[in-house]
């Protein structure tokens, strides 16, 4: 029979966060979950959007207008980095579901093209907001 050793074994330890260094597919791991909040945040801005339009012009005009300040439009062009880093993520998740895309450096440029896809797109889709007067 084995005998056990006597006192607590040594355990493993993880590196602390702070000894620990950040890669750029921890970074958008995390942001794209931060990702999926901002887009619960879009949803309810959009159910607002719909509360008011059913309510009549004047609750439609006030809540237009505070979407359309400056702090509004802010608040906006972050749900559409959201949405556009979001869905580059679900693609990248879609392409590991085949089992590519694993190697590191492979994963890094796909998590920064990730980032520029959303940012890229998201001035993209303002301009044309800002060119067409939708705005």
């Amino acid at each position: 029979m084995a005998e056990a050793s006597p006192g607590a074994r040594a355990r493993p330890l993880s590196p602390h966060v702070l000894q620990w260094r950040w890669h750029v597919t921890a970074i958008a791991s995390i942001l794209n979950r931060g990702a999926g909040i901002t887009l619960y945040l879009g949803l309810l801005i959009l159910a607002g959007w719909t509360l008011a339009l059913a309510s009549g012009p004047e609750a439609y005009g006030a809540y237009a207008g505070a979407l359309g300040s400056w702090p509004g439009r802010v608040v906006l062009f972050g749900v559409t980095v959201g949405l556009f880093f979001h869905m580059a993520n679900g693609v990248r998740h879609f392409v590991w579901d085949f089992g590519k895309g694993y190697a590191p450096k492979t994963a890094n440029v796909a998590a920064w093209g990730a980032f520029a896809f959303a940012f890229v797109m998201a001035v993209i889709v303002w301009t044309i907001i800002a060119l067409t007067g939708a705005n």
